[in-house]
């Protein structure tokens, strides 16, 4: 049976799959607005500028599944921190350091006082905030960065995944279109179909194999000392 990370990281993986074989479908004009009503049909190709648009919003859906995969990977190290109530003195060095930065700039002393009772292992939990894991700055490099963090790998097949340097385009352009730096005629303007579905298919994989890698990190314990 898949581990709840995996099921929803397939499910959101499955919505980015099919959204770029629409794409591909669309270049290809065998996707046409459909016009008029029942009695008078009528088909329309879709403008060229629209189809720009669409491309461009490929790289939101990507981007989307790259920060909600890795969001949820960290929370699932912290629920099963939980869940094994694992105690601060028996972490690594580098958990430590984690939940040390946590406590700092997470928490205040009377939420703290309000939710701990086993300070040695409340204090892993309480100080954890999953909306600061991360704002719109995801690539491959920080995926990295936090891997070393928590101790797990972030070795892939390169062949299948170009060590996830696609990511810094996806984060480039969602961070180009969220903040309004260009149009999504821009971005889309010099993508093609096949290119997108190539960026998608290595993306998914990174991320598939990162994940692989941290539910080995899991079952090991390797955030044990």
């Amino acid at each position: 049976m898949k581990s709840t990370l995996f099921k929803d990281f397939d499910e959101r993986a499955q919505e980015v799959s099919r959204y770029f074989l629409f794409l591909k479908n669309l270049e290809q004009g065998s996707i046409k607005l459909s016009m008029g009503n029942a009695k008078n049909p009528k088909t329309k190709s879709i403008n060229n500028n629209l189809e720009k648009t669409l491309k461009a919003t490929g790289f939101l859906l990507l981007y989307n599944l790259v920060e909600s995969t890795m969001r949820n990977a960290i929370i699932t190290i912290f629920d099963d921190f939980q869940s094994k109530s694992v105690s601060f003195d028996d972490v690594t060095d580098k958990i430590k350091k984690i939940i040390i930065k946590n406590f700092k700039e997470n928490n205040s002393t009377d939420v703290l006082l309000k939710s701990i009772n086993n300070i040695s292992c409340d204090i892993i939990y309480r100080t954890f905030d999953k909306e600061k894991l991360f704002s719109g700055n995801l690539d491959a490099r920080r995926i990295r960065d936090t891997s070393e963090m928590y101790g797990f790998s972030c070795k892939t097949n390169a062949k299948k995944t170009k060590n996830g340097s696609d990511l810094l385009r996806v984060k480039t352009n969602r961070n180009d279109l969220a903040h309004g730096f260009k149009s999504f005629e821009e971005v889309g303007r010099n993508a093609t179909a096949d290119e997108l579905l190539e960026i998608q298919k290595r993306v998914i994989c990174y991320l598939k194999e990162i994940l692989e890698n941290i539910e080995i990190y899991l079952s090991k314990q390797d955030y044990l000392k």
